[in-house]
């Protein structure tokens, strides 16, 4: 069940799912194998012969170039996405490294927005730098020196939407209309606004890539990362995807398709945490600033409000005292769990200075706005009212 009037809540339950399976089961099998058995020569033959002209094969003979629970995750993802197609991997770097290698060669240049996982900005600037590969930074919001920095061996523009830590949005028309009109293609990390909030495919964006980690599979138990877009942009990743090996076994992905049948559910209240949270935070004296698109005073907060349907559940925030306050403040609290990542069940919380730029000298991470007193919080599942108690009493601390 996948028209064109079907929603994201019911396509999260039933794309990609055929109405009858092996074994009469309501749910997709976990076709736990490494290898495919042939009958008899004759049939090894004939698929060998055929396999070339298959769009999707409907059988492999080895686990690395599909498997058929993993099929079942990418059309239902692409089903999310208003897309053709999917490639699921391990992670959702494998997912942004895969994508660029396959789509870049020596010799090219592309664009990156400033506020992009910083991991991400390390893989660019320097591991594609020693295969020839040139990459520019801009800041995000700014379209004049995105244009500007456009070379004549510029192949694509990458970015966030909404970023990390501070939640910038894309102007996606202004983005896709830079992009057309110098030939160029886009890719968007579109992790934090999943499906359900934001298709940006539906914007003119040529691939979305996601941390399936993430709210996507939603549980914070298993790692992986998908690319989403035309089959003229997915299939190049496909038939490179045995040759890298970032595969995803199949019971990984039997939990991912169980964690996006309750996408819909678990998005509706990590956005009315989000919002919440961040209208609290706003209004109490012991925060100096917040940083939420659904707030009028984020800087992106039209933009948000003219694409998304809503905007999340992570809240980024800078506590009015000095590093050591914010980390009373999350010593204090009670229900979320001092870790990275983002999108599960669990709230987490964290000081991004600690945990993702504790290497980077603290005149170079003021420079990127990273204040020891900034905290990034993302926000779980649990009720809001315990949310907000939790907060107004760890804030007491500070």
């Amino acid at each position: 069940m996948t028209t064109a009037q079907t929603t994201p809540q019911t396509n999260a339950i039933h794309a990609g799912e055929a109405r009858f399976v092996s074994h009469h089961s309501l749910t997709v099998p976990i076709v736990q194998t490494a290898t495919y058995t042939f009958a008899n020569t004759a049939e090894l033959i004939a698929y060998q012969e055929d396999k070339m002209f298959w769009d999707v094969p409907e059988r492999v003979e080895y686990g690395r170039y599909g498997n058929p629970t993993v099929y079942a995750v990418q059309a239902k993802l692409a089903a999310l996405e208003g897309a053709d197609d999917a490639v699921l991997v391990s992670s959702g770097m494998a997912a942004i490294t895969n994508t660029l290698l396959i789509m870049l060669s020596q010799g090219d240049h592309f664009i990156i927005t400033e506020d992009c996982y910083r991991r991400t900005r390390i893989f660019c600037s320097s591991f594609l730098a020693r295969y020839g590969i040139d990459c520019t930074t801009v800041k995000p919001g700014d379209y004049d020196a995105m244009e500007a920095a456009i070379r004549p061996n510029t192949k694509l523009i990458f970015s966030e939407s909404p970023t990390n830590p501070f939640l910038r949005c894309l102007d996606y028309p202004r983005l896709v209309d830079i992009a057309k009109r110098h030939n160029l293609k886009t890719v968007i990390d579109g992790t934090f606004g999943t499906p359900i909030n934001i298709r940006p495919l539906d914007y003119g964006i040529d691939l979305v890539v996601h941390s399936v980690t993430k709210y996507l599979a939603g549980h914070n138990d298993l790692l992986a990362g998908c690319a989403v877009g035309s089959f003229a942009m997915t299939t190049p990743l496909q038939q490179a995807q045995g040759v890298i090996g970032a595969m995803v076994d199949p019971h990984t992905a039997f939990l991912i398709l169980r964690g996006l049948k309750t996408l819909g559910l678990r998005m509706a209240q990590h956005n009315a945490n989000g919002l919440a949270v961040a209208r609290f935070l706003e209004d109490h004296p012991k925060i100096r600033k917040v940083w939420y698109p659904g707030l009028e005073s984020h800087p992106d907060h039209a933009l948000a409000a003219a694409s998304m349907t809503c905007f999340g559940g992570v809240v980024s925030f800078e506590v009015e005292s000095d590093g050591p306050g914010a980390s009373c403040f999350i010593d204090a609290l009670q229900i979320p769990h001092i870790a990275p990542s983002l999108g599960g069940t669990e709230s987490l919380v964290e000081q991004p200075y600690i945990v993702s730029y504790y290497d980077v000298a603290p005149e170079d991470r003021l420079a990127l706005g990273i204040r020891d007193e900034l905290v990034r919080l993302a926000l779980g599942v649990e009720d809001t009212g315990d949310l907000i108690a939790d907060l107004a009493q760890a804030l007491e601390a500070v």
